[in-house]
């Protein structure tokens, strides 16, 4: 059976994976799939590669229509209102974590060597912080050098995709392409769209293998480490206290809506 449901998960995640500082795979927690979403991916070179696939298809229709109908929109936001959006943002990363909590049974699994995992995650994602540059020009001249760094570029960011807490988009800001793959993609540049493409598609299907492995073998110390990764992705999204008190009113009114969005997904996909 196909479900269709995961067009609307799609869409929350690819809208997400435009903003540097909010992780796809953060949104797929929120919404309760991240466990499937993983085996999924492992699951499309198995036997059952058709009931994985039924999955997959609907949940990348999503992203790839998100992103193509909202990354302008959501530019467009992040550059001239940038404290309100990633209020939203941090509403609904803090408004995860207590699924979190609640899905990895973190009151009666996690040991003092787990809350030290989680420690570590939070300060890994959070020190990345101090590596944002301040963000390049558009790249213009296409070479066979620049088709080779953003497919890097592509496999490196969608391995962080994939990773709750780390932002693919942040990556490539750091990398010091993101304002060429939002522009190949609002532009409709298909050279761009699919060597960054190809790029994500094969970090992916990588990295899901390693999280699969960790996630079986070790799922309290794999959870207590996500969970530390999204605690560190607020330090990063924090955009500081705006100076206008309309922007602060804007900031306050959008966090809470992002905190009430994930208790509302949060009730609809873990009830």
């Amino acid at each position: 059976m196909w479900e269709w449901k995961n067009i609307y998960r799609g869409m929350i995640m690819g809208a997400s994976d435009v903003i540097p500082g909010v992780s796809g795979g953060t949104i797929a927690v929120m919404l309760g799939i991240y466990d499937r979403l993983i085996a999924a991916i492992n699951g499309i070179f198995s036997r059952e590669w058709k009931t994985h696939l039924r999955f997959l298809i609907p949940l990348g229709m999503g992203v790839v229509t998100s992103i193509l109908l909202l990354a302008r929109l959501i530019e467009w936001l992040f550059e001239h209102y940038p404290a309100p959006t990633q209020f939203l943002f941090m509403g609904l990363i803090i408004g995860v974590i207590p699924y979190l909590a609640k899905k990895s049974e973190m009151k009666y699994n996690f040991k003092p060597a787990h809350y030290v995992l989680l420690l570590i995650g939070a300060v890994i994602v959070a020190s990345m912080v101090f590596f944002k540059s301040e963000e390049t020009a558009v790249i213009q001249e296409m070479t066979a050098g620049t088709y080779t760094m953003l497919f890097f570029s592509g496999f490196i960011a969608s391995a962080a995709m994939i990773l709750p807490g780390i932002s693919g988009s942040f990556i490539l800001l750091i990398i010091g392409v993101y304002s060429t793959v939002i522009s190949g993609i609002t532009n409709f540049q298909l050279d761009i769209i699919f060597v960054v493409g190809l790029g994500i598609l094969f970090g992916i299907v990588l990295m899901s293998k390693v999280i699969k492995f960790f996630l079986e073998k070790y799922s309290s110390a794999t959870y207590a480490l996500i969970i530390g990764l999204v605690v560190g992705s607020i330090v990063v999204i924090y955009p500081g206290i705006p100076e206008e008190t309309g922007l602060i009113i804007a900031s306050v009114i959008t966090f809470l809506i992002g905190l009430f969005f994930a208790r509302l997904l949060g009730r609809i996909e873990y009830s």
